[in-house]
């Protein structure tokens, strides 16, 4: 979707600009009937582009597209929610540590403390993870934070990452 709606709300919410707008757009069209005048104000006062002073007549409403741009941020992700999407690992972080983070949330959402698993087990839970749980393994080992088992038929969390 276009964030064009921005570029426009944030250009009309400098009243220096909505007034050259408004100037351009009053030159450009004919008065309507006052018929067509009232549905306008009222469709207008609906949308909270006006509201009516004290006496009942309408004045535009100077803070309704700073309203609208506030109203429509999204407040800014961080950790882990920078990276997972819907419980799911979107990509991996650059920098050691936050990619630490995210195998720390990964191993400690698919395997449980004290739990032993196979091979297809492990890969079966981190396939909920990720498409490449092959790699994701793989990450997890070399972050020492799963571990094959002595007779290397299967895996366990590490007591590092128990203790995480």
């Amino acid at each position: 979707m276009s964030n064009q709606w921005r570029r426009v709300a944030a250009a009309l919410a400098n009243p220096d600009a909505r007034r050259v707008y408004a100037e351009l757009v009053a030159a450009e069209t004919a008065a309507p009937s006052v018929a067509k005048r009232d549905r306008a104000i009222r469709t207008l006062a609906t949308a909270g582009l006006i509201e009516p002073d004290a006496s009942g007549t309408p004045r535009t409403n100077p803070t309704v597209f700073a309203d609208l741009l506030a109203e429509a941020a999204q407040p800014r992700k961080a950790g882990v929610d920078r990276f997972v999407v819907d419980g799911r690992i979107a990509q991996y972080p650059a920098r050691p540590t936050e990619r630490l983070e995210v195998l720390r949330w990964a191993v400690g959402t698919a395997v449980a403390p004290d739990e032993v698993l196979t091979e297809s087990e492990v890969n079966e839970r981190l396939a909920e993870l990720t498409d490449d749980f092959a790699t994701l393994r793989r990450y997890l080992v070399d972050a020492r934070l799963l571990e094959r088992t002595p007779s290397g038929t299967s895996y366990a969390r590490t007591a590092t990452t128990d203790h995480a």
